[in-house]
């Protein structure tokens, strides 16, 4: 909706702002709680060694708290093709879109340690609202250096959002992030998309705190079609 003829209208600033708030409320889009389909909780017990400090979320076994997004979402992301930096050692990468992900070994996917990614191509450009991951909650631990980007470029050198990293001291050279360790739940982690629009997500981790390999188990991407 063009709102430019509001600034040519001589309007008193009390009713200025109350047209302005109309509109606003007008444009925005209906919410609602993102539900996700959570897998079984694993039945192995805590570490007795678990990470702590500034960097890393307190561990708890509530659920997350809800989260918001537009009415209509879908999870795009399902069954969509999967590419990584590195072939995997054990699963298939089609296994991350398939909707499986509980804390079984045959669910996860497996890759050698590093720094590595993994991308699900989308088909097409989307309006990105939340993304859910599980990286690998057969045990209570944390994955490093985990970046969540997206582009519409598949290589990931131009035009590139990134809207997670927990990468405080810049060990994968994809810049210095301020957000902190999470553990890996039943929960998933959700990412706010922040109605980024574009084709291609990527994901990096860098092994975890219980092994220097790499894990994944399931990519949801939660999205409306772009305009």
């Amino acid at each position: 909706m063009q709102r430019t003829w509001l600034k040519s209208l001589w309007l008193p600033t009390a009713a200025l702002v109350a047209v302005t708030a109309m509109l606003g409320a007008e444009d925005a889009k209906p919410t609602e709680p993102l539900e996700l389909r959570l897998p079984a909780p694993t039945l192995k017990g805590t570490p007795e060694d678990l990470p702590i400090g500034p960097n890393v979320e307190p561990l708890s076994d509530k659920p997350r708290p809800a989260f918001p997004v537009p009415k209509g979402v879908k999870n795009v992301a399902a069954g969509k093709p999967v590419t990584s930096s590195v072939n995997p050692f054990s699963g298939e990468l089609s296994q991350l879109t398939d909707g499986t992900k509980e804390a079984f070994d045959d669910d996860a996917v497996e890759m050698k340690k590093g720094r590595q990614w993994v991308q699900v191509d989308l088909g097409e450009n989307v309006t990105i609202y939340a993304i859910a991951l599980w990286h690998d909650h057969r045990y209570i631990q944390v994955m490093h250096d985990v970046i969540l980007q997206v582009s519409n470029d598949p290589e990931f050198k131009s035009a590139v959002t990134t809207l997670f990293n927990n990468d405080t001291d810049n060990s994968s050279g994809l810049g210095v992030g301020t957000d902190r360790e999470y553990f890996e739940m039943r929960f998933g982690k959700i990412f706010d998309g922040k109605a980024v629009t574009g084709r291609y997500v990527r994901g990096y981790t860098k092994g975890g705190s219980l092994s220097a390999l790499n894990c994944w188990q399931e990519i949801e991407v939660y999205a409306l079609p772009a305009k």
